[in-house]
């Protein structure tokens, strides 16, 4: 028995909610993101609230939060600050506040909010958001997961291996030898949950290989290990929900030997052009498979799927990104300006693909 539809808009600005910062190591790119939401959302339809988690998992109420953003907006830290938390029933005003929301946007990048937690959560809530549902957040934070779909959807990928537990403290000597027969040096070693390149690494021998792996699985239980490819790294912003649209292409070409955290976020280095320079055939051949590895992850909202272009013209999935980067500067919000949509219809199309997800969910029930 389907239970009726309420309608989730109150009359009057609605009242957005805006979860950011959390426990993960991309609690400061979150931050930095949210601030981007939170100053450009249109302030005719929204009032926009925000909510913080801070480094240790300590929930805040939209008035501490203020606070901790006013220290961030004065140059006086970069993060939300290390109180330890239980957890958000331990803060039972913060989820009454947020029970009053009309949607939120949760843009917790990295392990406990991109990765389905966060989302399972806003589920039980029974409450709007921005993205990707349950299953496609975790599968899009864990590449040998999402590497797994792309391979049963016949999204064109790089030869991997997935190391786990026991043998990404001492791999096996089967183990480094399958790596040497079937991917070869260079390889790039990265945890399997995580994001903004943080703790991946390029392994150019054997003895390169043990220290990168020691530094993936500091991250993670499980590493992927991936056969180096040249190109050129191009991206796809997607957005929709059931006729998902692909951007524009843009294309980085960072100074380094790849597109590690430091070229995203600290030393500026990497060049990101939009739109990519690419030919017709080559773009229109990337912008169909990322909307092909966005329906074979079941997506929704947005996603910014990458790809290798490499010089014969064959395209590579890298990953698909369920929350990326959200800055008015980042990739994802480029890429669509680029088509003709503003950062601040952005959010607004955003909320609306949120609301119209939750009604058909609501309709299964």
């Amino acid at each position: 028995m389907t239970r009726p539809s309420q309608p989730r808009q109150r009359p009057g600005r609605q009242r957005l909610g805006v979860i950011f910062g959390g426990r993960s190591v991309e609690h400061e790119v979150s931050v930095v993101s949210a601030r981007g939401v939170m100053r450009e959302a249109d302030p005719e339809r929204f009032e926009v609230v925000p909510f913080g988690i801070t480094r240790h998992g300590a929930w805040l109420t939209p008035d501490e939060t203020r606070a901790r953003l006013a220290r961030v907006e004065a140059g006086e830290t970069r993060s939300l600050g290390e109180d330890a938390g239980a957890g958000v029933f331990a803060t039972p005003d913060v989820t009454a506040l947020l029970r009053e929301m009309d949607a939120v946007f949760p843009i917790v990048h990295g392990t406990f909010g991109e990765d389905g937690t966060l989302q399972g959560l806003l589920e039980m809530a029974e409450l709007p958001y921005v993205g990707s549902g349950v299953a496609a957040s975790a599968a899009g934070m864990d590449k040998a997961l999402m590497r797994a779909v792309f391979a049963a959807h016949g999204v064109p990928q790089t030869a991997y291996l997935v190391l786990a537990d026991e043998e990404t403290r001492a791999p096996s000597s089967d183990t480094i030898r399958r790596i040497e027969q079937e991917l070869g040096y260079p390889c790039f070693v990265k945890p399997a949950n995580g994001g903004s390149s943080i703790g991946v690494a390029r392994a150019g021998s054997r003895e390169d290989f043990g220290e990168a792996l020691a530094g993936a699985a500091r991250y993670d239980r499980k590493v992927l290990v991936e056969a180096a490819v040249t190109g050129r790294e191009v991206e796809c912003a997607v957005l929709g929900n059931h006729a998902p649209e692909p951007s524009p292409l843009g294309e980085i070409r960072p100074t380094t030997t790849f597109y590690d955290y430091d070229a995203k976020y600290l030393d500026d280095s990497a060049e990101l052009i939009v739109p990519a320079q690419v030919d017709p055939e080559s773009a229109e051949r990337v912008r169909a498979l990322a909307v092909r590895a966005y329906r074979a992850l079941d997506c929704a909202g947005l996603a910014r799927v990458d790809f290798f272009l490499e010089p014969g013209g064959d395209v590579k999935c890298i990953e698909v990104n369920t929350l990326p980067g959200f800055t008015p500067i980042s990739m994802y919000p480029r890429l669509w300006q680029e088509a003709g949509l503003s950062y601040r219809d952005l959010i607004s199309r955003l909320v609306d693909l949120a609301f119209e997800r939750f009604e058909e969910v609501r309709s299964h029930a």
